[in-house]
Formats: C-alpha cells, sequence, structure tokens
C-alpha cells in the first residue's frame, strides 16, 4: 500500500494531465478551473485506498476516483450558487468569474462527465459503482434541500441535523469507499460496511468541521473563523446550545442567531462563550468522538489484515485530529 501522500500526489498528477477545456470554453473552462482550485481530495483517495485495501490495484480505481471527485466539484459550483458565495479556496466562484447561467450550465456537464467515468469498467462492475453513485448523488441533492430549509426554520432537530449531513457530506465519503470495495471484487457483506465506516466517519468529519468553525486556529483553518455564526447557520453547536441553555442566554442566543451586525466580532465572541458555557462545545466534540467510534467498530468485522484495519484507524485518527 501506498501512503496518504502517495495517494494524493498520484491522484494529482493524472488530473493535471485530464484536460477537460474543450469548444465551447465557456462551458468547459469553469469545470477545469474549479477542479484545479486545490482541496484535500479526500474522496479520491478513499476509493484508490479502499481498492488496495481490499487486495485490488489502485489504479483499476483511478476512474471511479476522477468520477467522485468531478461530481463533488460540481456539488461546490452549484452549492455556491445557492449560497451566493465569492470566494471558494480562496479564489472568485465559478459564478463570479463567469457568470451564474454559466456556474449552472458547466456544473450540469460535470454531472455528466462524471458519469462518463464509469463508462470504463465492465458491465457487471458498472452495474454495481452506477448504483451506489445514483443513489448518492440523489441523497446529496436531498442533504442540500434540507440545509436550504433549515435557514427559514426556526424548529430545527438535532436528529434533522444529522440526517442533513449525512446526506450532504458523509453518503458521498461511503460512497467513495464502497467503489473502491467493488473495483477490488470485495464481498457484499464488506462493501456495506466499509460504506459504514466512510459514512459514519464522514459524519464525525462534518460535526468537526462545525466545531473549527467556531474553534479552529484562525492561522491554519483556512478561513474565516465563526463564518457560520456570521451566517447564523443552524450547526451542531448551536442546536445544542440552544438546548442547554436556559432563561435569558437561551433568547440571547436566539437573539444573536436573527442579527446582521455590520462588525460580528462582538457577536462571534458572545456566541462562542454560549456555545462553551452551556455545555454545547464539549457535547459537540462527544459527538465527534462517538462517530469515529462507530466507524472503527466496523472494522472489527471487515474480512481484510490486521495491517489493513491499522491503515483505516490512524487515516481516521489523523482527520480528527486535524486543525484545518
Amino acid at each position: 500500500m501506498l501512503s496518504i501522500q502517495e495517494y494524493q500526489d498520484y491522484f494529482l498528477s493524472h488530473l493535471k494531465t485530464y484536460a477537460v477545456a474543450q469548444e465551447p470554453k465557456h462551458l468547459y473552462e469553469p469545470a477545469e478551473y474549479i477542479l484545479n482550485l486545490g482541496g484535500k481530495r479526500l474522496r479520491p483517495v478513499l476509493t484508490l485506498m479502499t481498492t488496495d485495501i481490499f487486495n485490488g490495484h489502485y489504479k483499476e480505481a483511478l476512474q471511479a476516483a476522477m468520477c467522485v471527485e468531478v461530481f463533488h466539484n460540481f456539488t461546490l459550483v452549484h452549492d455556491d450558487i445557492m449560497d451566493a458565495a465569492p470566494l471558494r479556496r480562496g479564489q472568485e466562484t465559478v459564478h463570479e468569474k463567469w457568470d451564474v447561467n454559466t456556474g449552472i450550465l458547466s456544473g450540469d456537464a460535470m454531472l455528466i462527465i462524471a458519469y462518463r467515468f464509469l463508462e470504463n469498467y465492465s458491465a457487471e462492475t458498472f452495474k454495481s459503482l452506477f448504483s451506489i453513485f445514483n443513489k448518492t448523488a440523489l441523497e446529496v441533492c436531498e442533504g442540500q434541500q434540507y440545509d436550504v430549509d433549515f435557514e427559514t426554520r426556526n424548529d430545527v432537530t438535532i436528529p434533522e441535523y444529522l440526517k442533513m449531513i449525512e446526506y450532504k457530506t458523509a453518503v458521498l465519503v461511503g460512497c467513495a469507499m464502497k467503489m473502491g470495495a467493488i473495483i477490488a471484487g470485495a464481498s457484499v457483506n464488506d462493501q456495506v460496511r466499509i460504506y459504514e465506516f466512510g459514512k459514519n466517519l464522514g459524519i464525525a468529519f462534518q460535526l468537526q468541521d462545525d466545531y473549527l468553525d467556531a474553534f479552529g486556529d484562525p492561522e491554519t483553518f483556512g478561513k474565516q473563523v465563526g463564518g457560520d455564526i456570521i451566517e447564523n447557520k443552524k450547526t451542531f453547536l448551536y442546536l445544542k446550545a440552544l438546548e442547554y441553555s436556559k432563561g435569558s442566554d437561551r433568547e440571547n442566543l436566539k437573539t444573536l442567531f436573527s442579527s446582521n451586525p455590520e462588525d460580528p466580532s462582538e457577536k462571534i465572541k458572545t456566541v462562542k462563550q454560549l456555545f462553551k458555557t452551556s455545555g454545547a462545545a464539549e457535547e459537540t466534540k462527544k459527538a465527534i468522538e462517538d462517530y469515529s467510534k462507530k466507524a472503527y467498530a466496523v472494522l472489527n468485522d471487515l474480512d481484510i489484515s490486521d495491517a489493513h484495519k491499522s491503515v483505516l484507524k490512524d487515516f481516521g485518527d489523523k482527520l480528527m485530529n486535524r486543525t484545518v
């Protein structure tokens, strides 16, 4: 097996040689632009790594890894339009650099391109890959709709929020790993188990992202700390703080999350303090740990070597100990 860095390097070297741009250029150039903006490349790396873990060869999974990465970036293009986001990874978003119509159409093309990568597999493998990818793609759309709906609701529950992040973020992590298992010819039971591993790790990852948004180090986090607070996003932290707070603290929190001050620094400071004093910060850290443990519990039942189980555990540990 390779190291995580080696999988990343292999995938990136291929991505650099893959030319999306063709005519009409305003359809394909935005796709190439978003694909080259950087990012952790977490999902394609997991596809490559999982193929190796189930005794396949990671190079056989390259087309599926490309499928996952192009699809993920398609969702970012459309999410940025819906959020009216000006920046993505520190650079102009596609709809800002071009325009909204270009962003919509280019995103549509990326979705179709993602599917086309699966055409490179045999009929039996293609059918299995196509099935999990279709299921996941629709769930990601459902998760995005839940997220949009939550913006105008004041009665969002924690189970609803967890379902939203499962669909919007975690299922694609599970899908990336299951695709690797399918390509390696793993048993159906192992395909299901590795999907559960990835899904639970994906939920923990998103909860940690929520936590780091409020309490991350501004020097390493890579985006503005407190962004979710500024945007009044009903994250796990906020919902737990609302659940645990009483009296004036609870009312203060609700008031703050309906405000949009020109200078949000005091709002961020006060909300973070309420997150801490209510116990929501600690409860979020506990939830991250709980979902990580759920993922690790699956490893016991996987039909892979102990060495490969350790690789997955180490990967999860590094992911959960990140500061960015």
